[in-house]
């Protein structure tokens, strides 16, 4: 696991963990836009780093490593932080382990559940065809493997997918889909998700309330997975700053 550091010593600390299959670079539009105004630090997930080859581990040693940095660069605490997909699962085993302080986190699409185990080894190997092919494929078989997907991910994908590879994919997939978020610690959290991921995202949100029923759910018309941040950096801006 690697850490990118912007913006303004002493400023309010926001950390940023990407999603699954992307890198830090996700974000840099939005760092872009809050960079004047905090210390950023932006995660690279291991299995999904940018120039090094590395293995993903599992989320219990990613939620770790962030931990030890948070503890050792932050003092144990953070002023916000931001977990997209996979990073917001990262994000919630840090909250649970509840090791440092997080004033404010938000989980955008995290998946807090398990799959039901006859579905997560196909699931894992569909979503490992997703990346492999829009690594590979252009043109029409692009078109019909993501029809569903947009661009830009697709496109991030495309960045890191030689330096983790399929195995990174599936392992990945595998300890976000196996575990179950037990407990949190109660600070400001919000659980973001965009109407058209509904149907995966609903359950998450519906478990999350259910052991922390003070998260602040809210669901956006018309974004698929990770839509908002990747279209509207200037709408999450918004909304961090107004939480810190």
């Amino acid at each position: 696991m690697d850490f990118k550091v912007f913006g303004k010593e002493g400023a309010p600390s926001l950390l940023l963990i990407p999603g699954l299959g992307v890198s830090y670079e996700i974000f840099l539009p939005l760092i872009g836009l809050l960079e004047e105004r905090f210390r950023i630090i932006a995660v690279q997930v291991d299995g999904f780093t940018l120039g090094t080859f590395t293995r993903f581990t599992s989320i219990d040693d990613q939620a770790g490593q962030v931990i030890a940095y948070v503890k050792e660069s932050q003092g144990g605490r953070l002023d916000c932080a931001y977990g997209l997909s996979l990073g917001g699962k990262i994000l919630s085993r840090v909250l649970e382990r509840n090791e440092v302080v997080i004033d404010h986190a938000i989980l955008d699409a995290a998946p807090l559940l398990p799959l039901p185990r006859w579905l997560e080894g196909p699931l894992r190997y569909y979503q490992c065809a997703n990346v492999w092919t829009c690594y590979h494929w252009t043109g029409f078989w692009r078109w019909v493997f993501h029809s569903h997907y947009f661009d830009v991910l697709l496109d991030e994908c495309r960045k890191v997918y030689p330096f983790g590879g399929g195995r990174a994919v599936l392992d990945g997939y595998k300890s976000v889909y196996t575990n179950k978020l037990e407990s949190i610690s109660d600070p400001d959290i919000h659980f973001w998700h965009g109407s058209l991921e509904a149907f995966v995202a609903r359950p998450q949100a519906k478990h999350l309330q259910a052991i922390c029923p003070s998260a602040h759910i809210e669901v956006f018309p018309k974004m698929n997975h990770g839509q908002l941040l990747v279209d509207h950096p200037e709408e999450v801006a918004r909304r961090i700053l107004e939480m810190v």
